[in-house]
């Protein structure tokens, strides 16, 4: 087996977690047994030049590299095992891809290497990026941060990674504040820095996607140019536990952050392993001396004399095991158990190692599944990725600057919907938040309100706007309002729909208490007036002018102002079908009753004239001929309009704005309109005749006190019309109980109240004689 790193003291777990792996498959009398697993290390130092070299170095297996040619019949390659750096691993799958061999990847999560096509011969014990990219969504979504930052390595992987991020975030309606390439530390230029500092400041939550390496660029910028403090989603790429050079720069930034790590189980008796280690044992290790030193400084040598000699008693001992470390372990135990099955299924081929072609263990690669030392699963799915757990770790600073992570959540991708899982009470925030901090572009909209977008800004930039009324908001940050109901109506607040309040003319409120005061004082006052003249009905000024005619007019009157209460209350079938009709049927009765009044001036001056031929018109056939027929004929307009299309009552919810008028619908408008015409004919006719006979003799003669009540009455009814047409809700009920107030009145008081100041203050005018005089 192959393994290369870059070394530090830290990585050193890496290399042991190998060694570890190798020797206890080896003393596995159950896997592969009567096979043993060699190994060889190379330390690439992150040079393409120099992995190239190694490679070449391990395919022919010569002290000469020769590209495509095996010089070695000594050693068999099993597979690759690799890590730590993505641009290096694509560069060595594109090789070993090539030659079928099969390369497992402990780290590099780049989406591109999922890609059977171009990589048909790489696995690896970690998922793909695309899984982080689900899971750092997830987590924003939870949190409602809607405007964040990006921070992406400056490679070829950090452009791939942000475009991904940010397609994710758009389907997530999240936008990005800003978006920077970390360079290295050794490219970073004196106008970057401040630039990017800068970006900082315009959000409370930034992304960090990118390892150690570029880590260590964002460090200096804080350190250089310090910021408030922010909430830093942080990838798993950068494992702190891993350590480098990071350590000479603060952590205290990052107090109070959320960080991806893949999930990871302690290994069965690696730690004692790792106690065991001595340079003596392992001479042909040439890092263990570097380590060594960095662990304890002192130096593993011979010379007693030295002073810098170590005593022997040093005993290696890692705080924590590494994610890296734990994936090297499934790495070597995923290639083991692929050669195991492999042995299994073929034995006999198997015994003599030259019949041995590493590109058949791809089958059982693709096909491998078990249970690790640890107790976890160990299998590719179809793009050759482990989809292993993800944590969220919440850092923790101390005053010290150490750093602690505790657990606070994870990411499972086998759990469907639910597959992130916060532990939102553990999570210790930065002092600069005194809760779940926010970042959002704008404020949430409130319940009430809609978002409408800031032109030029993205969409997660946007104003607040109230509703319209007779709409809704009920819900934060809802893009467009919701209308009410037909019968429903928004409340002050804009957020719930609420019944429409049904109204029309009561008789509890003061304008419907008023008007019904009116019409029963009016109505009194006619019944007094017919008192008068049931007791003076033998006087002359009485029987004048025809003494019935007067009797049928007050009652006819009476009825007019008594029919106004039917316009008053809520609206029901009965009212709805009476009003109108009552109305027009009594003020037919009033006007021909007028009319006939008036005709009777006419008949009775013209037979004083000599061989007049209206002496056969004089009685009472002919008024109550004029009475009955045009009675008559409005209780026929009326019939027809009720036998075709009556009134009825209904809801009008579209004249009030937010409230439902409860009110009559005059069915048939022609019906309505007939019954109204037909009453203004009576009154136009009754005004022109009155206005004819106006110049008789005073005595007698009632034609200047018609003619004036008609012009009353014809008035009241010519503004009526405008007035009815023009109102809206319950005042149109008011209009026209006004003008049947008015007109009525008009009659009332210009043709009784007179007579009736004649009869109970001027007695002595009431006799026959005053009354011929001319």
């Amino acid at each position: 087996m192959q393994h290369r790193a870059r070394l530090n003291i830290r990585n050193y777990q890496n290399v042991l977690a190998f060694m570890f792996a190798i020797n206890e498959i080896n003393r596995n009398q159950d896997l592969l047994p009567n096979i043993t697993l060699g190994f060889h290390i190379i330390d690439a130092c992150a040079n393409e030049e120099r992995v190239m070299a190694g490679m070449f170095d391990m395919l022919s297996g010569g002290a000469m590299p020769v590209p495509n040619f095996c010089c070695s019949s000594m050693h068999n390659l099993v597979g690759v095992v690799d890590g730590i750096s993505s641009k290096v691993t694509i560069l060595l799958a594109r090789l070993l891809g090539m030659y079928h061999i099969p390369q497992v990847s402990y780290s590099s999560l780049d989406v591109i290497l999922s890609d059977k096509l171009q990589f048909p011969a790489f696995y690896r014990t970690v998922p793909s990026d695309d899984l982080q990219c689900e899971a750092i969504v997830q987590l924003l979504k939870y949190f409602y941060w809607t405007w964040v930052g990006l921070f992406v390595s400056d490679d070829e992987s950090g452009l791939k990674i942000s475009q991904t991020l940010q397609k994710d975030f758009a389907r997530n309606g999240i936008c990005l504040a800003f978006l920077e390439f970390l360079p290295l530390k050794d490219l970073l230029d004196e106008t970057r820095g401040p630039r990017i500092a800068k970006s900082i400041n315009s959000t409370n939550v930034i992304i960090v996607y990118g390892d150690r390496n570029y880590m260590f660029s964002l460090q200096l910028i804080l350190y250089l140019f310090p910021v408030p403090e922010k909430v830093w989603v942080i990838s798993s790429q950068w494992d702190v536990s891993t350590g480098s050079d990071l350590y000479l720069l603060k952590f205290q930034p990052f107090n109070g952050s959320l960080a991806f790590t893949l999930y990871k189980t302690p290994i069965p008796n690696f730690e004692e392993f790792t106690r065991g280690i001595k340079p003596e044992l392992y001479p042909k290790d040439i890092f263990i001396d570097n380590v060594w030193f960095g662990f304890f400084q002192c130096k593993w040598k011979k010379n007693a004399s030295d002073p810098e000699k170590c005593t022997g008693k040093e005993k290696l001992h890692y705080a924590d095991l590494s994610y890296y470390s734990y994936s090297v372990y499934n790495a070597v135990y995923a290639l083991a158990n692929a050669l195991h099955s492999m042995y299994s299924s073929n034995p006999t081929k198997l015994r003599d190692g030259h019949y041995f072609k590493s590109w058949k263990l791809h089958n059982y690669l693709k096909n491998l599944h078990f249970t690790n030392n640890a107790g976890s699963e160990v299998f590719f799915d179809e793009n050759g990725n482990m989809p292993i757990t993800f944590e969220i770790l919440n850092w923790i600073v101390y005053l010290n600057d150490t750093l602690d992570g505790i657990k606070v959540g994870s990411f499972n991708p086998q759990h469907g919907f639910h597959n992130l899982t916060i532990s939102e009470s553990l999570i210790r925030w930065s002092s600069a938040f005194n809760q779940t901090p926010r970042s959002t572009c704008s404020e949430t909209c409130l319940p009430g309100y809609r978002k409408t977008p800031r032109v030029g800004r993205p969409t997660c930039c946007y104003d607040c706007i109230p509703c319209l009324e007779g709409e809704i908001s009920n819900q934060t940050d809802m893009e467009e309002c919701v209308k009410c109901p037909e019968n429903q109506w928004s409340n002050t607040n804009r957020d719930t729909c609420v019944y429409k309040v049904i109204i029309y003319l009561s008789y509890e409120e003061p304008l419907g208490t008023s008007l019904a005061l009116l019409s029963i004082i009016f109505f009194l006052l006619t019944c007094f007036v017919s008192l008068i003249f049931t007791k003076y009905r033998k006087t002359p000024i009485v029987r004048s002018n025809n003494r019935d005619l007067s009797y049928i007019l007050l009652f006819s009157l009476k009825t007019c102002f008594l029919c106004n209460l039917l316009f008053l209350g809520h609206p029901i079938r009965v009212t709805c079908v009476l009003r109108q009709t009552v109305f027009g049927v009594t003020f037919s009765i009033s006007l021909s009753s007028i009319l006939a009044k008036t005709i009777t001036v006419i008949i009775a001056f013209s037979v004083t004239k000599p061989a007049s031929k209206c002496r056969n018109w004089v009685g009472s056939r002919v008024p109550n001929s004029v009475i009955f027929i045009c009675s008559i004929l409005q209780v026929t307009i009326c019939a027809c309009w009720l036998g075709t299309s009556p009134p009825f009552p209904y809801y009008n919810m579209e004249d009030e704005v937010g409230m439902i008028i409860a009110q009559c619908n005059e069915g048939s408008v022609f019906g309505f309109y007939c019954v109204l015409g037909f009453t203004g004919i009576l009154a136009c006719v009754c005004f022109i005749i009155a206005f004819l006979a106006r110049n008789l003799p005073n005595s007698f003669n009632e034609a200047k006190f018609i003619t004036f009540s008609m012009l009353v009455f014809c008035s009241v009814w010519v503004s009526f019309i405008p007035a009815y047409m023009s109102t809206k809700g319950k005042y149109v009920v008011a209009v026209e109980i006004f003008a049947i107030l008015a007109s009525s009145l008009a009659l009332l008081g210009c043709i009784f109240i007179p007579k009736c100041y004649i009869i109970l203050v001027k007695p002595e005018c009431n006799t026959k004689v005053c009354l011929k005089k001319v």
